[in-house]
This record gives structure tokens, C-alpha cells and sequence, in this order.
């Protein structure tokens, strides 16, 4: 990898999201980004940039499937916002936030961030806000603009398959021949036939049961039976009450498109899986070795929230042997492998996971925050996770393709297993794997994506203070 200007620029537009060095938008200091494209090439502005941040502890914060600069600024903003009042007098914090191309679905309400009208009370019984919805299209199975933009900046010089797809997407023609086209146009998109697919950033199918061996299923079933599969999971997750019945009686083949729209969904987060494993692997967890090299006095607290988290954790790849410069590493709803760190599948203990062992590089402890109110993770990551030729079909969770985010780190042995509320209240082991169920403040968001990304509390901000052992 090269960090020159041109190369950067050159990635920039293979889909890079550039970013400013300043503080705009972001209420804490000193704070910079980080960016990268999606080969993990670094802006070497903003690495020049961070390299200048005077601090004792650097919280590097790495964003989900956010799709522009802005809503990353915004998240970073609200995660950040109660670090000051919480840390020590002899800690001085500084922060940065990791820009990286992922893409977000604009009709998935966030909450915090989309403030929708609310359709009825909260729950009396749960004390949970009402499912909301985004800006939706003449018909819930379309692209609005602003999702629209954003694949076209996710997959660059691919725009007469996009406007085909949207097209469709718009049509719900009731036509075999249209799904089968459909399904050929997310294929090529997704790049799923390459040699090598789904072995970005380094694992094999023999390394990660989270990767790819082929085509998955997902894309090598018949689409028509995916899209009616993924139509019911969507029904499962609830949305069908925000947009609309998906699978209303008599309304044929129309009712699949729903499910059609999902597996284009499916098809952003398989290439975003695959890229957030270059980005931590080859962009950050370099950039981050040689700044220790550096300075090493500092102190670096590692963050990832979504696919963040892969990158932030592939990130250990790069860390030299016998180097402590990372602290803590906190996972925020982590979209990966629950078995990552596994030395053994329990399924196939010949094999490990796609980072067996790493969390021995972090000088302190790796959290695993999980919440069962995270339907992203619960339902949809499984589907988009399976192997070609899995026999256990599209729904129904399956263990060994559960995500860290969903029920923690598994298959560690002496990995501990606490509520949120115990580890406030009795602190953080000082190393190894820790999965802090947080589904007590993690619990609000409409489908599909449910509590995903309900992640700016105070709680979860001193969980990483606790982690990194900078409290007062």
C-alpha cells in the first residue's frame, strides 16, 4: 500500500469519502480524521494531521455503514461529547475519527440522528419508542435519491446497472425474467464471481467462518427464492409495519420485491465486510504502528461501532510483536464473526477464527458491547454471512454465523460475560476478551435495522473510559 497524494486521490476515486483536518462539526478537542479509500490508502493530510495531536490517550473512533463524511462527523460529535467530564486530571484525551467508504441505506432511521414524527406513543409495556421511517418513495420497495447517490458513490462507473436496478426496484414488474435480471445486476455489482471474493483483508474460508468460500448462498440460490426468503425476514424484522405489506394476499410476485431490495441491501454489506477488513489491516493498523513508533508515550484506545469494528480489529494484523500502544479496543454492535477470536471453531476445531489470538496484542482489554435488541445483527448479518451449499437455509439463526454485536465473543476460553450494569459498577477485567451485554441502553431503532445503531450513550462512553482505565 502507498500513502502518496496521487495514489490517494487515484483511490479517492475507486469511492473514497475525502475529509478536512479541522475540528468542524465535532464539539470535543483535539480532534482529527483519519481517511482512507477503499484499497485502506491513507489521506496523508489527515495522517499528517493526526500524527500532530498532543495527548496522553488517542481515542480513534472507526464508523459503521455510514455513507458520507457528514453522518460519520455527526456520530463521532455524540460519542464523544462526554469524554471530558469523565476522564482523570492527569489525562489528556485526544480524538479521531476514521472516515472509510461504507454506505448507508437512507430510508434506515438512526436513532439520534434522523429525527422522524413518531406514529403512535412508545410502548407502555417495553417503554420503547415507536418504529419511524425515513423519506420513502412512491412504493416502499424503491431507492430514494439520497440512496441512490450513495450506491453511486459506493460502486463508482457503475451507473446504467444502478439506474436498471432502481428501475426495477421502481416497476416490481411480475416477471421471472425481471428477478433473474435483477439478481445477475446485484451479482455483478457486488463483484461476488471474482477470483478471491471474500477474502478482502486477508481471511480464508479456512479462517473465518464470516468470510466467503465461493459465492454465497445468498447470491448463488435462485433469486426468486432469496428475494421470498429475505421478503419473510424483512416481515420478521418488523418493517412490514413501517413501509407496508410486503406479502399482501393476491399481490403475486409484486409482494417479493421487498426481499429484492434486501438482497441489494446484502450486497452493500458484503462489500463493505470485505473493505473493512483492507481498511484495518493495510490503512489503519500501519498508520497506527508507525505513529507508535514515533511516540511511544502514547496511549491509543481503539473504537469501532458496526463494520467500524472489523476495522478496527483487523487493524491487530498490523501490530508488531511485543509493541503496547494499544490499550483497549472496544467493540460498539460489532458486525463480525462472534468466533473471530477463536482459537477453535466448535464446529471444526481444526480451524480458528479470521483473528485467532489477536486480542493478545492489545495491552488491555478487548469489550465486545452486544445487544439483543440489534436486529442488523440478530437477523439479516446471518444471511449475509453463510457459505455456498449451508443447508440450514436463509432463516433461522444459526451459531456459526452470528456477529460479535448480537451475543459477544464465543468460543474464548475465559472470555468473560457480564450485564452493562456490572461492569459500571465493578469495572473491566485488565486484558483479554469481555462481552458486556448493553441491550438495557442499546434497545431503540425502527427495522430493519432495530438498535443497531443505538450506540451514543454515556454508559458506553465510560465502558470505553473503564476499558482504557482513564477514569478518575
Amino acid at each position: 500500500m502507498t500513502d502518496s497524494g496521487a495514489a490517494f486521490a487515484t483511490g479517492a476515486r475507486a469511492g473514497a469519502t475525502t475529509a478536512a483536518t479541522t475540528t468542524t462539526g465535532v464539539g470535543v478537542g483535539p480532534y482529527r480524521e483519519l481517511t482512507f479509500d477503499a484499497q485502506g490508502d491513507v489521506d496523508p493530510a489527515t495522517r499528517a494531521a493526526v500524527a500532530r495531536i498532543e495527548a496522553t490517550d488517542l481515542l480513534v473512533f472507526a464508523h459503521g455503514w455510514n455513507s458520507d463524511r457528514t453522518t460519520a462527523t455527526r456520530l463521532f460529535d455524540r460519542f464523544f461529547a462526554p469524554f471530558p467530564g469523565l476522564v482523570g486530571t492527569g489525562v489528556r484525551l485526544g480524538y479521531v475519527g476514521v472516515v472509510w467508504p461504507s454506505i448507508r441505506f437512507s430510508d434506515e432511521p438512526i436513532p439520534d440522528f434522523d429525527p422522524r414524527p413518531a406514529l403512535a406513543a412508545p410502548d407502555t409495556a417495553t417503554g420503547m419508542p415507536p418504529a419511524t421511517t425515513g423519506t420513502s418513495p412512491a412504493t416502499a420497495t424503491g431507492l430514494d435519491a439520497d440512496t441512490r447517490r450513495a450506491l453511486g458513490a459506493f460502486w463508482p462507473g457503475r451507473r446504467a446497472e444502478l439506474d436498471r436496478v432502481a428501475e426495477l426496484l421502481d416497476g416490481r414488474p411480475e416477471s421471472e425474467a425481471a428477478f433473474t435480471e435483477f439478481g445477475a445486476l446485484v451479482r455483478e455489482l457486488a463483484n461476488v464471481d471474482r477470483p478471491g471474493a471474500g477474502t478482502a483483508g486477508g481471511p480464508t474460508a479456512a479462517a473465518d467462518p464470516g468470510g466467503a468460500r465461493g459465492v454465497p448462498a445468498l447470491f448463488a440460490r435462485d433469486v426468486m427464492e432469496a428475494c421470498r426468503e429475505l421478503a419473510d425476514a424483512l416481515a420478521a424484522s418488523g418493517a412490514d409495519a413501517v413501509d407496508g405489506p410486503r406479502l399482501a394476499p393476491g399481490d403475486g410476485m409484486r409482494a417479493l420485491w421487498g426481499g429484492a431490495k434486501e438482497l441489494l441491501r446484502q450486497a452493500t454489506y458484503y462489500e463493505m465486510k470485505n473493505r473493512a477488513g483492507v481498511v484495518g489491516e493495510h490503512g489503519l493498523g500501519p498508520v497506527l504502528a508507525d505513529l507508535a513508533g514515533r511516540r511511544p508515550a502514547l496511549r491509543v484506545h481503539l473504537i469501532g461501532h458496526s463494520f467500524g469494528a472489523r476495522v478496527v480489529s483487523f487493524s491487530l494484523r498490523a501490530v508488531p510483536d511485543g509493541a503496547r500502544h494499544l490499550k483497549s479496543l472496544t467493540l460498539l454492535q460489532g458486525a463480525f464473526s462472534h468466533y473471530a477470536f477463536s482459537d477453535r471453531l466448535p464446529h471444526d476445531p481444526r480451524r480458528g477464527g479470521a483473528l485467532r489470538g489477536l486480542q493478545r496484542r492489545v495491552d488491555g482489554p478487548v469489550v465486545a458491547c452486544h445487544s439483543s435488541h440489534d436486529s442488523a445483527l440478530g437477523l439479516f448479518y446471518p444471511l449475509a454471512s453463510r457459505m455456498a451449499g449451508d443447508s440450514a437455509g436463509l432463516l433461522g439463526f444459526d451459531e456459526r454465523w452470528g456477529a460479535v454485536g448480537h451475543d459477544g465473543v464465543q468460543a474464548v476460553p475465559g472470555a468473560q460475560r457480564i450485564c452493562l450494569e456490572a461492569a459500571l459498577r465493578d469495572g473491566l477485567p485488565a486484558s483479554g476478551c469481555v462481552s458486556v451485554d448493553a441491550g438495557s441502553v442499546v434497545r431503540r431503532g425502527g427495522p430493519p435495522s432495530g438498535a443497531h445503531s443505538d450506540i451514543c450513550h454515556e454508559e458506553l462512553a465510560r465502558i470505553v473510559v473503564g476499558a482504557g482505565r482513564m477514569g478518575r
